[in-house]
């Protein structure tokens, strides 16, 4: 449950990053703010030929496969590296016949990572975990792999590189979660001075799982718990953060900064559950757990495998997880938000009494 708050419909709100794409001139001084660079000091790079080789780490997640598909369809030939090639196969009919390539790699142990850059322009690593519980490990995959993988795209000649990060990344962190992402972020730039960060706030849309859980958890459960309800979010919408990735890629002023992505309303956990109640159509009753409780299941979730969150989990529930203003975002990289009104009642339809074909409209 609480695992996703520290986190698609193809055709649903398209953005044409083509058509978006401001000018280098007009994003420079705006994009340079709170990375500790100037638009003078910042990395130039190249821009990336129509028809380059995009190679992406981690493409076949909830986000990732948005991001292949938007790749795909502005003309570009995607490597996909996933650790199980034959459960990213789905991922073929997004690009044209031979467009798309599964290979196998994994970041953790640097198995396939290397290699899968050969001929690369361009690099994207979005691999990232919520908690350890499946035996990885925070500094093996965010910090150190993130790291390799810069290191192994540079080797490479890769000119273009982003690395998906999250709001909250912070290398001095006493969260294990946090510190990791922060330093994989200095271990990319120290590879890759060129490399652009992206720290998106919660990514929603309609294989997410958050969205989706609570949605489930009102159909069946008399109650929704409230744990941190005050914390604030900035939803974004999972298409605008593959827009934003593929501009990052495509605009020269983006090289080098640090963006923060939010959607246009910030919203409390606990309005974003009576969200869901709403969308659902099940008016369950907002139960508040106290902190003390929530801790307790945070430290038993660190033993036992089938609690809904970690320690490290109820830590960062209790931060904010909003964009700093005082970073670029998607404004800065051409990207116009999509309201959460435009497609969270459709992708909880299905969660009402009736379902899709409930007589209530």
């Amino acid at each position: 449950m609480a695992a996703a708050l520290v986190n698609t419909a193809f055709d649903l709100a398209r953005v044409s990053p083509t058509k978006m794409l401001p000018t280098a001139a007009t994003n420079a001084k705006s994009a340079a703010k709170g990375v500790g660079m100037t638009a003078q000091t910042l990395p130039t790079q190249p821009p990336l030929a129509s028809d380059a080789l995009v190679t992406v780490i981690g493409g076949s997640g909830f986000l990732g496969r948005y991001i292949v598909q938007q790749l795909a369809e502005a003309g570009y030939r995607v490597r996909v590296v996933v650790r199980h090639p034959d459960t990213a196969l789905f991922l073929k009919p997004l690009g044209s016949l031979g467009q798309i390539q599964i290979v196998a790699g994994n970041i953790a142990t640097g198995f396939g990572i290397a290699h899968s850059f050969a001929g690369a322009s361009a690099g994207i690593n979005l691999v990232g975990i919520l908690d350890e519980k499946a035996g990885q490990r925070f500094a093996e995959v965010q910090a150190a792999g993130a790291t390799n993988a810069a290191r192994a795209a540079a080797a490479a000649g890769v000119s273009h590189y982003v690395q998906m990060s999250a709001i909250g990344a912070d290398a001095a962190s006493s969260i294990p979660y946090a510190r990791s992402k922060g330093e994989g972020e200095a271990g990319v730039r120290a590879a890759i001075p060129a490399a652009t960060i992206l720290r998106p706030s919660l990514v929603i849309g309609p294989e997410d799982q958050f969205l989706n859980r609570f949605a489930a958890m009102a159909r069946l459960a008399p109650v929704l718990p409230v744990i941190a309800g005050d914390s604030r979010f900035q939803p974004i919408f999972v298409q605008d953060v593959a827009a934003a990735t593929l501009a990052a890629l495509r605009l020269q002023a983006a090289a080098g900064r640090i963006f923060e992505l939010g959607g246009p309303e910030v919203l409390s956990f606990r309005a974003i559950l009576a969200m869901i109640n709403t969308e659902t159509r099940q008016n369950r009753r907002l139960l508040e757990v106290p902190a003390g409780m929530a801790s307790l299941m945070g430290k038993l979730g660190d033993l036992l495998p089938f609690m809904p969150m970690t320690s490290d989990q109820y830590a960062m529930l209790q931060k904010d997880n909003v964009a700093n203003p005082a970073l670029p975002g998607l404004s800065d990289l051409g990207i116009v938000p999509t309201p959460l009104a435009a497609f969270v009642p459709a992708m909880l339809e299905r969660y009402r009494p009736g379902g899709r074909f409930s007589k209530e409209g």
